[in-house]
């Protein structure tokens, strides 16, 4: 899928997930949800790092291009590396190691981390990244019209409103890891969520996605999971922009109202 419909996925799954909180009894505060839905649809359009003209390339101007090249040339190596006798050797690595459920576990945990080691800033960082991301994603019309410092002055400026709001008492830095030290553990289920939606975005596309990598599956290690042939669909064509942005457009507006106790 493309950016937009990536970004929409993941901040209507993290809504979704919200929605099931509130079904358990266990209802997130609602800047819990709010900021969580903005930091999985940014998580949602970081798997393509390891692609050069993928919208998180221009991101953040020549750090994100030169990041997005030394991930591919990663993911080519550790495909090389771990390649089944009957895959081909690649000379590009997009939809291979980022696209994977071993690389969102681990790039989730790795912001958890850095969240509870590196206080404020740490999270203040993490907020500004993804923040940036949901903006490209969310309201990409508007962002490829505006110059990359207006967006990162949105990006920043979101972040510094969403850590005040969540830093006040009980509304959310130590939601669901309670535990003093804990605070913000929870900022890398969002990106890992995020992640893994992107995944299934592309496993139900013409090219299908190796989500399961290292598992062997009919003799490959990056055999690429999808959807049966004829409910595939080209990345960006009508099916994606027409039948399932809206829908994903509706389920995160339904599960948001649920969440907050508007309906239900």
């Amino acid at each position: 899928m493309m950016g937009p419909a990536h970004s929409l996925s993941g901040a209507a799954a993290w809504l979704g997930v919200g929605a099931g909180a509130a079904a358990l009894g266990h209802a997130m505060p609602w800047p819990v949800l709010a900021a969580g839905a903005l930091i999985c649809a940014g998580a949602a359009l970081a798997p393509d790092l390891d692609h050069k003209s993928a919208t998180i390339s221009r991101a953040f101007g020549p750090f994100s291009r030169a990041l997005c090249g030394v991930i591919d040339k990663l993911s080519t190596a550790v495909f090389n590396a771990t390649r089944a006798k009957g895959e081909r050797k690649r000379s590009g690595g997009h939809r291979t190691l980022t696209h994977t459920w071993l690389w969102a576990l681990m790039v989730g945990a790795g912001f958890s981390a850095a969240a509870v080691a590196g206080g404020r800033w740490a999270v203040l960082a993490i907020l500004f990244v993804h923040m940036v991301l949901a903006v490209e994603g969310l309201l990409w019309r508007m962002a490829r019209v505006s110059s990359d410092v207006l967006v990162w002055l949105l990006g920043a400026t979101s972040a510094w409103i969403l850590a005040g709001i969540l830093d006040q008492p009980g509304n959310g830095a130590d939601w669901l890891f309670t535990a003093p030290g804990q605070e913000y553990l929870w900022l890398g289920l969002p990106i890992v969520l995020g992640a893994l939606v992107h995944d299934i975005g592309d496993s139900i596309t013409i090219s299908g996605c190796p989500v399961l990598w290292p598992v062997p599956i009919a003799g490959k290690r990056w055999y690429p999971l999808g959807t049966p042939r004829f409910m595939r669909f080209r990345a960006g064509a009508w099916v994606e922009m027409k039948l399932l942005m809206p829908l994903f457009a509706l389920a995160g507006t339904a599960s948001t109202l649920y969440a907050l106790g508007v309906v239900g």
